[in-house]
């Protein structure tokens, strides 16, 4: 983005936001262009990077989290950049803070007015497609150019559907569709064979966070594994009071050198604390909701799909049907239907890997030849990844089945339930970095003939 205010960024402080002179410049010189003469404000410990799809019925939540950014605020150690869109005209369409319509940037500013952005504006973009993987790229490697930091936090902030690619009426099944940052005006949004691509244009960052529903699966992190060292999501919904962005701000400002493991944890433990308090405990309740967050290593994945498809293979050499039907019937899955499609909760097909395989293990026949291996292998799949994948894992409450989920450790997968539709997506599965490496497409087939009991 050109800057046409460069001289005046030269000569402010270095936690200051740059003054805006135009609002329709686009990509150009930043601080890295200055000449060697003028010297170099200092690194930021941390460039906060928030891409917030609003252009969607969930609009007002996203003009309230950024009102929620700016009770912390930028400083001098931790530079917060957002893009924000918004739309007229869709379910919950709402009025506040000037009822503009498009995608703007902003330099978050310390502010305790929550209905109203103070924030200030670094340009109008007009209305570029938000569920384009390129628009979240081009964010990313401006701020990054704009507030180099020695550590960068990305968040993607929208809907998300796990790793499946919904289908839109009327459209070519084998077409390649989106599954996160849903831009309702457009009607595109970015597909899970997408997201890596995002950082390989614009670069690694240290921790990247999904504040979007049921991201935090293996076959999502699997395929943005080389691009964060911290992946932060939600297996189940995420809530619309969201993540606790007000106290995990303002312990990374309090400790600017927090590595990225230990910011991956303050996001987890005051994510816990938020929804233990007593409303939101009664919000949980009266939805019928559990809820849960964590924070896994990317580097650890490629062995964890190594260790699933050494379990899942000796499983099905094993043969042990009835133990992986009353797992089937047993695991905890997430809510991609209703009560309305599924009942009793046993169409959707998301469920905790660790309890899935905690499961068959538990109801499994020993004397069946080849059950000892299978055991030894699921027992090593879930030491690993409680030990050494999964980071920090936070789990409150109980689903609308009555499911506790303290069962939920951090890493849900796709786990074949009873037979029904609860949504139309695209066979993309196959095509998945994390099906090709672990096999886990042959197992669901075989899941799919084992009933549930």
């Amino acid at each position: 983005m050109i800057l046409s205010f460069l001289a005046s960024l030269l000569l402010a402080p270095a936690f200051a936001a740059p003054a805006m002179d135009s609002l329709s410049s686009q990509a150009g010189p930043s601080a890295a262009t200055a000449s060697p003469e003028t010297p170099r404000p200092p690194l930021r410990e941390w460039t906060v990077m928030v891409y917030m799809n609003g252009k969607s019925n969930i609009e007002p939540f996203a003009l309230f989290d950024l009102n929620r950014f700016e009770t912390i605020g930028s400083s001098e150690k931790v530079a917060i950049v957002a893009e924000i869109g918004r739309s007229k005209g869709l379910d919950n369409d709402t009025t506040a803070d000037g009822d503009w319509a498009g995608v703007r940037r902003y330099y978050v500013t310390k502010d305790q007015d929550k209905d109203h952005i103070a924030s200030t504006l670094l340009a109008d973009l007009g209305s570029p497609d938000m569920g384009d993987w390129k628009e979240a790229a081009a964010f990313l490697k401006w701020a990054r150019a704009e507030y180099p930091a020695k550590k960068y936090l990305f968040i993607i902030w929208d809907h998300g559907w796990g790793w499946l690619d919904p289908v839109k009426p009327g459209e070519n099944l084998l077409d390649d569709d989106k599954s996160i940052s849903h831009d309702f005006v457009t009607g595109n949004y970015i597909a899970t064979r997408q997201m890596g691509k995002i950082f390989k244009e614009a670069g690694k960052v240290d921790m990247y966070v999904s504040m979007a529903c049921f991201m935090q699966m293996a076959e999502v992190a699997y395929e943005i594994k080389d691009g964060a060292d911290v992946i932060v999501g939600a297996e189940e919904v995420i809530q619309l009071p969201s993540l606790n962005w007000e106290d995990f701000l303002a312990q990374l400002e309090a400790n600017p050198a927090a590595a990225p493991e230990t910011a991956g944890i303050y996001m987890v433990d005051t994510f816990k604390e938020m929804y233990s308090r007593p409303e939101m405990l009664q919000l949980l309740a009266d939805g019928g909701y559990g809820t849960q967050l964590s924070a896994i290593r990317g580097a650890k994945m490629r062995e964890l799909a190594k260790k699933i498809k050494s379990w899942h293979t000796l499983a099905m050499a094993a043969g042990d049907k009835a133990a992986l039907a009353r797992a089937k019937a047993g695991v905890v899955r997430f809510e991609i239907g209703d009560p309305a499609t599924d009942p009793d909760k046993r169409i959707a097909f998301y469920g905790d890997l660790h309890h899935f395989v905690e499961l068959a293990a538990r109801n499994a026949d020993k004397s069946l030849p080849g059950a000892a291996e299978a055991l030894a292998a699921g027992e090593r799949l879930n030491e690993f990844l409680t030990s050494e994948l999964i980071i920090k894992n936070a789990a409150i409450g109980r689903d609308r089945t009555g499911k506790e989920f303290s069962a939920v450790k951090g890493l849900a997968i796709n786990i074949p339930g009873k037979p029904g539709t609860l949504i139309e997506y695209y066979p993309t599965y196959s095509k998945l970095f994390f099906a090709q490496d672990s096999g886990w497409e042959t197992f669901m087939k075989y899941l799919d003939g084992v009933e549930n009991r």
